[in-house]
């Protein structure tokens, strides 16, 4: 991609190798300033075309408009500063200069983490040239691909955005009230800040640790090297049902505090109990175990607790058994949509498998292939003073039915036994 930054909308022409020729006086102006700003020794230009200025968009960082964000709020600005730890100095074909990278790489790098384009402004700090300077540095040692680089941006920008967000809306919303009459909000954000930030950062990379330890020790255990990709999971949603009609019926605050005390409640649940939350909608969770047994056990501790909880409606879970891609943190495949139609078919306060999850517990000694078999066991057990099959569930064959998209199922409905 080359646009040149004068408007005209022709690109720079290629060189004799199909590569974009070094723009050598495209940026006049442009350069005239930024010497002072960066001191590049006089013969140096650009390996390729300022990109930012024929992206789309031109208001500044975060609502900034100007070259230089002047128009923002002054708190916001002394806000970004403390958790940046910087000044805003550079503009993005400045940045990337100064950390050696394209200007179409590091705008690819800036879009995957979830910012948007912003033109010409002056909005980019030491940080973000150091970050750049760190993805591109990966790439030339060959440790990551140009493309798994970019994944890794999408990634983590993904799911920091989703933290931040809640930490502002949830957390520092509820902290910041103004102690005293008289006091405004802005007058209490500023210092709380300065002391939560390191606590937090310090908090956050000790998390991000243990996770990665704990997937790095998961992957690893995979029984050969495709297996680590493709790995064989169960997996489960459980669904609030009847949520669309309650949308209609209560407040907004209630139905905020319903769905949250349900992900909270779901979440706990799944951890306790060694599974991995995948990921929340609202009224549903997704998740995965690395055995049956665990995913089973987890689905009818929902079930249960959600029915002793009169402020909750009921829930229905399915969950499938199978091979599964897993790609930035979540999962993928055949097995992830069986159990999201097992969901949308399974009774009120019930738990629906799949055939080969079934098959999984009877293998481990979960649960007997058929609850004849288990009463012939224990009679035997019985009859020779010795302990009858330890089995924690009970499966139920349901008929057959068509499932949209993947043909012929069989569910199974899970009970606890006993």
């Amino acid at each position: 991609m080359t646009v040149d930054d004068t408007g005209s909308g022709q690109g720079t022409p290629p060189g004799p190798d199909g590569d974009p020729r070094p723009a050598e006086s495209a940026y006049p102006e442009r350069d005239a300033g930024d010497a002072a700003d960066d001191h590049p020794p006089a013969d140096e230009k650009p390996d390729e075309p300022d990109l930012a200025g024929g992206l789309d968009g031109t208001a500044g960082l975060d609502g900034a408009d100007g070259a230089d964000g002047a128009d923002k709020d002054p708190l916001a600005l002394r806000l970004e500063q403390l958790i940046l730890g910087a000044d805003r100095r550079y503009t993005p074909f400045q940045a990337a200069r100064s950390a050696g990278v394209s200007m179409e790489l590091a705008s690819r790098f800036w879009r995957a983490m979830g910012f948007p384009d912003i033109g010409q402004a002056k909005a980019l700090t030491e940080a973000d040239v150091l970050a750049l300077r760190r993805l591109a540095g990966l790439v030339e040692a060959g440790l990551l691909s140009e493309a798994m680089a970019v994944q890794v941006a999408r990634s983590t920008g993904q799911t920091t955005a989703r933290l931040a967000e809640w930490q502002i809306d949830s957390f520092l919303e509820g902290l910041t009230e103004p102690p005293e009459p008289g006091m405004t909000r802005t007058e209490v954000t500023y210092p709380l800040v300065e002391l939560l930030l390191p606590e937090l950062e310090e908090f956050l990379v000790y998390v991000w640790r243990r996770q990665l330890a704990a997937a790095t020790g998961r992957v690893v255990q995979a029984a050969d090297d495709e297996e680590m990709v493709d790995r064989r999971l169960a997996v489960g949603f459980a669904d609030l049902v009847g949520f669309t009609r309650l949308t209609r019926r209560m407040e907004e605050e209630e139905l905020g505090e319903l769905v949250e005390a349900f992900e909270t409640t779901a979440a706990d649940l799944v951890a306790a109990h060694g599974g991995r939350l995948i990921k929340t909608l609202g009224d549903e969770v997704l998740y995965a175990a690395d055995d049956a047994g665990t995913a089973a056990e987890i689905a009818l501790r929902l079930i249960e607790t959600m029915a002793n909880d009169e402020t909750m409606p009921e829930l229905r879970v399915g969950i499938a058994f199978g091979t599964v891609t897993t790609r930035m943190g979540d999962v993928f495949g055949t097995t992830v949509n069986l159990a999201s139609r097992l969901t949308s078919i399974a009774p009120r306060d019930a738990v629906l498998v799949d055939g080969a999850l079934a098959e999984e517990l009877v293998r481990t000694g979960d649960a007997p292939a058929s609850e004849t078999e288990a009463a012939a066991l224990a009679e035997k057990a019985e009859k020779e003073g010795e302990e009858p099959p330890g089995y924690r569930f009970a499966l139920q064959p349901m008929w057959q039915r068509p499932v949209r998209g993947l043909g012929i199922v069989e569910p199974w409905l899970l009970a606890r036994r006993g």
